[in-house]
């Protein structure tokens, strides 16, 4: 009876305290009733009792690496234990299945926000975005390279007969279309030269045509054709100037592509006669700061490379120059204005006048300040720039610093050698490449402006084959004008240049429209850099990311780690239970098992080590020997 009710108590102790609690008790009892059971219930015969092996140590201790035993029991540690808002609220209202559910897709919605803001975040920061930062510099800086065209093209010598026969043939295309005629003075550069000429036919095919076509009525062009007349198109103007000009530039180069080396002497007999007085920072200029170039379309030109920094802005500390603006009319149809070519550029740049230059005006001073500005480029992947012509795939046609407008004009030269096997006469050429003139190369023209139009529209490939320099310098310009030399001084002023030159101006009384004065110089040394800064970065990714997770779930990065420790564990466990779900298939079925235990008679026996299904808290009997309704005995086999 004393047993029954120590059992009852036992019962209801385990379910109250917990198995480690009730197991210690039950073993206690255990004894009790074994005693009894024992003649004489003494403890001598308890004694007397065979010692039990020692048992191991407790199988709840802790060890170094443990998995859950079930996904369940996973995830509820996980939402239990985690730092992540709201997942405790998955399971601490586990009897309420409505708080449970809404709890979940609260969850579910919070984690699909957060991944949706970072595709948003991740979209951006794949563009690579940039902002551009403006900042101001205050220090010496060396004077910009300037170019001076005088804008009058003079006649190679050794093709003096051929441009006489083209300026008939332009006089002839003119009378025709306005009823106009030139003067008949001869060129007195070309009498009596005894050059010999290389041979050159004039294609009289291509002339001045007034248009009657559907849309192209009013217009003034010519007619070009491939080299075997099949495909032919106008080059046509709404401007007969425009139109007039173009045409006789277009026969003009095919005479001077016949001479390789007219850009090379055609201006010497001009050289110092362009440049009356030069002075920079108050010091006279000399000869050895000046390049001479000579131009088919401008003339003789030439580049002023500054000789030191400048340590001070304002016009006495820049360039000052006293030009001479000679109309000769050399080459009416070429040179159609009276001015002075300008450009100003980078030092060691290659002047690009057509594209860059701008006119002074004779009978001026033109007075022209510079403000500088750099433009840094971070290049890829957020920029498509190139330091040095680095990864340029382009060969450079000069030996000058990398520009945009250098490898264009290379590109379009190279398409030129590849698309219609001659080069153009304005740009360098290829090696083993020779200039287009039809009567090498009939139906060039036709070829150079289908292709020039490409560009122009970017359909060729040079706009993605030539990117941008990485750090590149423009200058910002602004200029005023007044007129010079005064009517007070005009008399004195012009006396002192033509006393300056042998050929003397002064006896001519339209000398002010033969002469001008250019000013250039820095407003001011403040130069602003304009840097390219991403608007993304990898911290600033991060730091994004962090705001994003914080405000859907108020963790950290530890919390972060917490889920990779679950997805570890996740793997983990599946791999386990996989490997026990295939060794349970390959093992023998549970009746072939039964069969053999019945047929053998050891197979009836308890294992010889049960230590592990031995009471563990001290007991002495084997767990078997315990009731089946006894907490902790869930009625299944000792072993």
């Amino acid at each position: 009876m004393e047993v029954l009710v120590a059992w009852g108590e036992e019962a209801h102790m385990e379910s109250g305290w917990g198995t480690g609690w009730g197991h210690t008790k039950l073993a206690f009892w255990m004894q009790v009733r074994a005693m009894a059971l024992t003649p004489g219930g003494s403890p001598k015969s308890q004694e007397e009792q065979p010692p039990l092996p020692p048992l191991p140590e407790d199988r709840r201790q802790e060890r170094l690496v443990e998995l859950h035993t079930s996904f369940r029991e996973l995830f509820t540690f996980f939402c239990t234990n985690a730092t992540i808002h709201g997942t405790i609220r998955l399971v601490c209202s586990s009897h309420n299945r409505l708080k449970t559910a809404s709890w979940g897709l609260l969850f579910v919605g919070a984690l699909a926000a957060l991944y949706w803001q970072f595709g948003l975040l991740f979209e951006q920061y794949w563009r690579y975005p940039v902002i551009m930062t403006v900042s101001v510099h205050s220090e010496r800086k060396l004077f910009p390279s300037v170019t001076l065209c005088d804008m009058n093209p003079h006649r190679p010598r050794s093709a003096c007969h051929h441009l006489q026969v083209l300026d008939e043939f332009a006089r002839e295309n003119i009378h025709s279309l306005y009823k106009f005629n030139f003067s008949e003075d001869r060129d007195v550069l070309c009498a009596g030269d005894q050059v010999p000429l290389p041979a050159f036919y004039l294609d009289r095919t291509i002339r001045l045509q007034r248009l009657s076509q559907p849309g192209d009525q009013n217009k003034v062009g010519f007619r070009l054709c491939n080299s075997t007349g099949g495909d032919c198109f106008y080059r046509a103007h709404s401007s007969g100037v425009t139109a007039a000009r173009e045409w006789y530039h277009f026969h003009y180069v095919n005479i001077l592509a016949l001479l390789p080396t007219a850009r090379e002497d055609s201006h010497r007999s001009h050289r110092g006669h362009f440049i009356f007085s030069c002075q920079f920072d108050g010091q006279d200029c000399q000869a050895r700061h000046f390049q001479t170039i000579h131009h088919p379309t401008y003339g003789s030109c030439y580049t002023f490379n500054g000789i030191s920094a400048t340590q001070h802005p304002g016009i006495t500390h820049g360039i000052s120059l006293v030009l001479r603006a000679e109309q000769q009319d050399q080459v009416p149809l070429l040179s159609t204005e009276a001015s002075i070519k300008v450009m100003i550029h980078g030092r060691d740049h290659t002047p690009f006048l057509e594209h860059q230059g701008f006119s002074v005006r004779p009978g001026t001073e033109t007075t022209i300040g510079i403000r500088e500005d750099e433009v840094h480029r971070l290049g890829s992947p957020y920029s498509h720039c190139t330091r040095d012509a680095e990864g340029v795939d382009v060969q450079l046609l000069y030996n000058a610093s990398y520009t945009l407008q250098t490898c264009l004009v290379s590109c379009f030269q190279q398409l030129m050698v590849e698309t219609c096997s001659c080069g153009y006469y304005f740009y360098p050429l290829p090696s083993g490449a020779e200039y287009c003139s039809y009567t090498r190369h009939p139906g060039w023209g036709h070829c150079f402006y289908r292709l020039y139009g490409d560009l122009g529209t970017h359909r060729l490939a040079c706009a993605s084959r030539c990117p941008r320099p990485c750090r590149e310098s423009s200058y910002k310009l602004s200029a005023g004008t007044s007129r010079w030399p005064s009517s007070k001084s005009a008399d004195w002023i012009l006396s002192a240049l033509g006393k300056r030159d042998p050929r003397s101006l002064s006896q001519n009384p339209g000398l002010r429209s033969h002469v001008a004065k250019v000013n250039i110089f820095y407003q001011e040394l403040n130069y602003r850099t304009v840097d390219e800064t991403p608007i993304y970065s990898v911290p600033q990714l991060l730091s994004a990311m962090g705001s994003l997770w914080s405000l859907w779930f108020g963790s950290s990065v530890l919390s972060v780690l917490e889920l990779l420790e679950l997805l570890l564990d996740a793997i983990a466990l599946a791999l386990l239970l996989g490997c026990r779900w295939l060794r349970r298939v390959r093992a023998p079925s549970p009746g072939a098992a039964t069969g053999a235990s019945r047929g053998t008679p050891e197979a009836n026996k308890l294992p010889t080590d049960c230590r592990n299904d031995i009471n563990p808290r001290g007991g002495g009997e084997p767990a078997s020997l315990m009731p089946h309704n006894a907490p902790g005995s869930p009625g299944r086999s000792p072993c």
